[in-house]
């Protein structure tokens, strides 16, 4: 009888533990999904900002119209990724990115327009966006790799092979370009 009750005890011990990883386990994913959601709503400003100061740029370089259509496919196709592919939708927040640095050296050859007090408050607006974006996506790799952590170890490791949990896509530089440090001249 008492071994019966030690072998009860031991079990319900077992089940509580396994109970406890699983809910760590979800909560640490339910932050990453969060971390996430964070860059989602600063790339909707991004993408919201994006169309005036397309427009405000047409308006004194419209010769450079490459570089215009460049924007906005990218744009484009930022919104059209899926964000529940992280490697499709990292990818193509890249390109994006590129695209208004593109944009952005282009506006260099454009004095007027660099002194256009609308053109001069959409480029802080968008700076202080990529900053947020910035910020956002390094919570996001740390909270992912917290949560990356927390499935290898053991013996949680167990409990996130059991129940399927997969490592979160960590937001990488894909473009060997952005690795380079920026070349100034005077």
């Amino acid at each position: 009888m008492i071994a019966g009750l030690i072998v009860l005890a031991a079990a319900v011990v077992l089940v509580l533990i396994v109970i406890g990883m699983y809910n760590g386990l979800v909560r640490a994913k339910k932050q990453v999904e969060n971390a996430w959601s964070q860059i989602d709503v600063q790339l909707k400003r991004r993408y919201d900002l994006i169309p005036n100061l397309v427009e405000t740029v047409k308006g004194y370089a419209g010769h450079e119209s490459a570089v215009l259509e460049n924007v906005t496919r990218a744009r484009s196709n930022a919104m059209s990724a899926s964000s529940s592919d992280t490697g499709a939708k990292i990818s193509a927040e890249t390109e994006l990115s590129g695209a208004i640095r593109s944009l952005m050296i282009q506006v260099e050859a454009y004095p007027q327009l660099k002194a256009n007090e609308n053109f001069l408050q959409l480029q802080e607006e968008l700076t202080a966006t990529e900053n947020k974006i910035s910020f956002a996506r390094q919570h996001y790799n740390d909270t992912a790799t917290n949560f990356n952590t927390a499935i290898a170890v053991f013996p949680a490791s167990v409990i996130a092979g059991m129940f399927h949990f997969r490592d979160a896509e960590l937001w990488q530089i894909t473009d060997a370009s952005e690795r380079e440090a920026p070349k100034v001249k005077f």
